[in-house]
């Protein structure tokens, strides 16, 4: 039997401060942080959550993970040159734009780093 993988269903980004990140997260990109547990945090968009994992608490079977090694891309309706412009007035470096291959097609991209050093690439999905 072949296995078949059919979607993703969270992530989890190692930080070094939840609050700090989960801030970034609210007002830089409109998620919604909820406290699954008491002191366990993640961050609601959609369908969507990634899960905060503070790295000094890290459990042993994350215990390789480090802050920063993250590298996503979200899906936004707002026009990229619009993000990118909003990034800048933030004070955020953006550090690529571009065409590049999605998932499902071509997407135009915009990339700047989190609190962490996480890339994450914010896309608008062309055609």
């Amino acid at each position: 039997m072949a296995v078949c993988v059919t979607a993703f269903d969270h992530i989890v980004l190692c930080v070094k401060d939840v609050l700090s990140t989960r801030s970034f997260y609210e007002q830089h990109l409109g998620m919604e942080s909820r406290e699954e547990r008491p002191g366990k945090w993640s961050l609601h968009f959609g369908n969507n959550k990634i899960s905060l994992q503070d790295a000094s608490t890290a459990p042993d079977i994350a215990r390789d993970t480090a802050p920063g090694s993250g590298n996503f891309c979200l899906l936004t309706d707002m026009p990229i040159a619009d993000y990118s412009a909003y990034l800048e007035s933030q004070g955020i470096e953006v550090v690529a734009e571009g065409e590049r291959e999605g998932a499902v097609g071509p997407i135009l991209s915009v990339y700047f780093n989190d609190p962490d050093g996480n890339l994450v690439e914010v896309s608008n999905p062309i055609g």
